[in-house]
């Protein structure tokens, strides 16, 4: 029997590297039994990230931001201020160490989450992300990033709700440069960060039940 997922909302950005250590410590705790496994809702100054299949060719503009190298699968992306950063901290033995049906739940629970506000977004299998029809064609509009050890979720989902899509065109995002990405705000102009995350966590506990909601954390 597992227990309840905690729940964090941070109210100012969180630095990647600290994000980052703090996600290995977490995980090795909830693998030792001595912490709860965690949904973490962030925001990050702006940085580029580069995932474990990572190409410097794809790097193409620093624009003055920071590069980190990061465990995560998967190649560069941009983290900022209006993209909500969604870190899953989350025992797998919840979907039978059966890391594609986990990663299938999370797209289920982001494909929901946009129902509510009556946008239609996808996941594609050669093209791991999120994707939704615009008037530009097919446009990415989130991204999966996991880590996993042993058998704990580590790093997770980022959605852009209002960043500023400029940085994009510093990196070749994900790898994919005939494609390109798009936000919430872009398509619909009254759709909140908070509003996301109510809808977000709401079809989270359908799969995962109840979370237990968190005021803090120590993150040194």
């Amino acid at each position: 029997m597992f227990k309840k997922v905690e729940l964090l909302k941070s109210k100012t950005p969180i630095d990647y590297e600290i994000a980052s250590r703090f996600m290995e410590k977490r995980s090795s705790l909830i693998h030792s039994g001595e912490a709860n496994e965690l949904v973490w809702l962030l925001e990050h100054p702006s940085v580029y990230t580069a995932g474990s299949s990572a190409k410097d060719n794809e790097l193409l503009d620093t624009k003055d931001i920071p590069v980190y190298k990061t465990p995560r699968g998967g190649k560069y992306t941009y983290h900022g201020p209006g993209q909500r950063i969604i870190y899953l901290m989350i025992n797998l033995e919840r979907s039978n160490k059966d890391i594609r049906k986990f990663i299938m739940i999370l797209e289920r629970i982001i494909v929901k989450t946009f129902k509510k506000f009556d946008m239609d977004v996808y996941p594609v299998r050669d093209r791991i992300g999120i994707w939704i029809k615009t008037n530009n064609g097919e446009e990415k509009i989130g991204a999966i990033g996991l880590k996993v050890k042993k058998w704990i979720s580590l790093h997770g989902i980022s959605i852009n709700i209002n960043p500023d899509l400029q940085y994009f065109d510093g990196i070749v995002p994900c790898g994919l440069s005939e494609y390109s990405v798009t936000s919430i705000k872009s398509i619909k102009e009254n759709i909140s960060i908070d509003n996301f995350d109510q809808e977000f966590i709401l079809n989270f506990e359908k799969e995962f039940g109840k979370v237990q909601k968190i005021s803090n954390l120590t993150l040194d």
